[in-house]
């Protein structure tokens, strides 16, 4: 009886295999089982370790070590040959020994390199295990070493093998360097938690649930792991629902975040629109566009738009200046538009709550006006598809939110021209808020502005995140033009914003700063929805999306001090035009950095993402990026959530939940 049981699942294996076959030659894809000799240049590696016998997961099997039998096998490692040949018999004689008490009990002989094994005895052990679903089988390992490189695959592959003496788990593995990191920090682990046998175990039976649903939405199709996606989900959801979870309910929560996890396989996961989409009114306070007109009429429901700020108007100038925007959206849309005003949302539970009642009062589009607001949107973002869900913040990969902020170098540019022009010696300060996404392209835009007009000019670069006083520090050093932080709003004019000058009696004046206008965001983006912008940017390319726009959107503008000298002001004025139009771009010349690298021969355009990413300085500028740990406290969580390096900054532990 086993025996014909045998027969009929190697006929099932091969029709299994046939298959496999045909769709890999129609995807243009390996039809066969990959061969390690054929891939591994022994120049690549830098040693071996028997690492014993190991259950090891069936999916991170690939290939064999040897061309051998090859041809035997599809790509899968299920038969292909005859019911007839030898082989057949052979597999089949294995699969009867599967079936009866005593089982396949030998385990094969693989080699393991970069977290993929590739069977050099057993294959055919192997094919009946795996035609079964076996999700492991016993293996006695050879682990490759391969030298380290600056590849992302190398890099994590180092970090798997440090990580492997403290969790013992082949299935537990990233494609991504610093993962695990986060992995133990989300169970609530210290980073070096040697995890105990009974801690594997639970771990290890919960995950295998969460690589059913991984599979079941095609997950074997993209270039992620099921660890990859299960962090994803943890941002969203607490571990313990993989617990309690049914399999429907377990697929449904991960298809709510899917979109995340397929996003990680892109190389940039984030899309950076730079201006507003064309066709959209860009005056302010203009009448709407024909679209808008034909499909927004008078006599139609408003759109419903919440603002959640984490601290009140009157207690902080960043909330105020987007208070101001939201009262200037109220102002040029006021037909057009209904806003809720959720304001003191200071932590995750309160944000949840303050979203809930706003879809339950009828909004549509959220905004959210801070960082650290970014994981409470997450969730309502999952929890609530249809609503249109933003995040004043940048390069957050993730696609149910959007983000949006401000290209403030443009205005730093002309700051700084204003202030090399403005500086008899070329010394200037400056005092910078947080490394964080934008902050040094402002530095670096600043001094590239300063050497435009004074060729001399360095800068004398100070963080407020690292000392109480820099601007103080600064001006007791008597350095004499100092760039403060920006002025929030074009009303605030009595403090010292923007480039400052040390007057004789040590008080300090501006001269001219950025200022965001949140307004002319505000009413671009709700446009943008009315028109169906949204909808089709969406559909481009399923990257998650960043606004980021500059002085050509009105978003970022530049107010000068009546008492600047003519010549400068009108020096000024020139610069905004052509930034403004595109004709003047900061970055586009010869730019060195401090260690000498050269980051533009002149001939360059940045991207993008180049300019929001820069995490290095030019030369001109005398300072550095601080590391995390010189960070004054309450300059670490915004740090942890847009600083430049922030995957290389140690995770904070959660509560443990193994």
């Amino acid at each position: 009886m086993n025996r014909q049981e045998a027969v009929e699942q190697y006929n099932k294996a091969v029709r299994q295999g046939k298959k496999c076959y045909k769709d890999c030659v129609l995807h243009a894809r390996y039809p066969y089982p990959q061969v390690l000799d054929e891939i591994l240049d022994t120049a690549m590696t830098v040693g071996q370790v028997d690492m014993g016998v190991l259950e090891i997961p069936t999916e991170q099997v690939v290939g064999t070590k040897s061309l051998g039998r090859r041809s035997a096998f599809a790509a899968d490692f299920m038969p292909l040959m005859g019911a007839d040949t030898e082989f057949a018999s052979k597999w089949v004689d294995l699969c009867a020994a599967h079936l009866d008490s005593e089982g396949i009990r030998d385990p094969i002989r693989c080699y393991e390199y970069l977290g993929r094994f590739y069977v050099q005895e057993g294959n055919k052990r192997f094919s009946v295990l795996k035609s079964y679903q076996a999700p492991t089988v016993p293996a006695y390992v050879i682990r490759i070493i391969p030298a380290w490189s600056e590849e992302r695959e190398v890099q994590a592959y180092y970090d798997f093998m440090r990580y492997y003496l403290l969790t013992g788990m082949y299935q537990v593995y990233f494609s991504r360097p610093g993962s695990f990191a986060k992995l133990q920090a989300a169970l609530g682990y210290e980073p070096d938690h040697r995890w105990s046998e009974e801690e594997r175990q639970r771990f290890s039976s919960r995950l295998t649930y969460f690589r059913t649903a991984f599979q079941k939405l095609g997950g074997g199709e993209l270039p992620v792991t099921v660890a990859d996606a299960l962090l994803v989900w943890l941002k969203v959801y607490p571990f313990e629902e993989l617990k309690s979870a049914g399999a429907a309910d377990l697929a449904k929560s991960l298809g709510a975040v899917w979109a995340d996890v397929k996003v990680l396989a892109q190389s940039e996961p984030v899309s950076v629109a730079t201006e507003p989409p064309q066709g959209q009114e860009e005056e302010n306070g203009a009448e709407p566009g024909l679209l808008e007109r034909i499909f927004r009429p008078k006599h139609t429901a408003a759109l419903h738009v919440a603002f959640l700020n984490e601290r009140f108007p009157q207690e902080s100038d960043w909330a105020r200046a987007h208070d101001l925007g939201r009262q200037y959206l109220e102002t040029v849309m006021e037909d057009q538009v209904e806003v809720q005003i959720f304001n003191g949302v200071r932590d995750e539970a309160a944000a949840e709550q303050a979203m809930d009642q706003a879809v339950a009062q009828g909004a549509q589009v959220i905004f959210s006006t801070t960082p650290p607001l970014i994981s409470a949107c997450r969730k309502a973002a999952v929890k609530y598809p249809n609503v249109r869900i933003l995040n004043c913040s940048a390069s957050m990969p993730y696609t149910g939110v959007r983000t949006y902020y401000s290209r403030i170098y443009e205005g730093k540019f002309i700051t700084g021209a204003i202030a090399g022009a403005m500086s008899p010696t070329g010394r200037i300060g400056y005092v910078a808020s947080n490394p964080i996404f934008g902050v040094p392209a402002g530095i670096n835009a600043f001094a590239l502005g300063a050497r435009l007009t004074n060729p001399r000019a360095r800068i004398q670069l100070r963080w407020s995140c690292v000392e109480e006083d820099p601007l103080g520090a600064l001006a007791a050093e008597g350095v004499e033009l100092i760039s403060n932080r920006d002025i929030p709003t074009p009303d605030r004019t009595r403090e010292p914003w923007g480039v400052c000058a040390l007057r004789p009696d040590g008080a300090l004046h501006s001269l001219a700063s950025p200022y965001w206008h949140w307004g002319n965001v505000y009413v671009k983006l709700v446009r943008n929805i009315l028109g169906g912008g949204w909808d089709v940017l969406s559909r481009e390319d399923g990257r998650a999306v960043n606004y980021w726009w500059g002085m050509a959107s009105g978003a970022v503008g530049v107010l000068m001090d009546p008492e600047l000298p003519e010549g400068v002001r009108q020096l000024a004025d020139i610069l905004q035009q052509g930034v403004a139009g595109g004709f003047i771009l900061p970055f586009h010349r010869p730019i060195r950095g401090q260690d000498g690298t050269v980051h533009n021969d002149g001939e360059r355009w940045f991207s993008p993402e180049e300019i929001l990413r820069m995490d290095w300085l030019c030369d001109c500028v005398d300072g550095d990026i601080p590391p995390f740990e010189a960070l004054l406290p309450m300059a670490r969580s915004i740090v942890r959530l847009q600083g430049v390096y922030r995957e290389d900054i140690p995770p904070e532990k959660e509560g443990t939940i193994l």
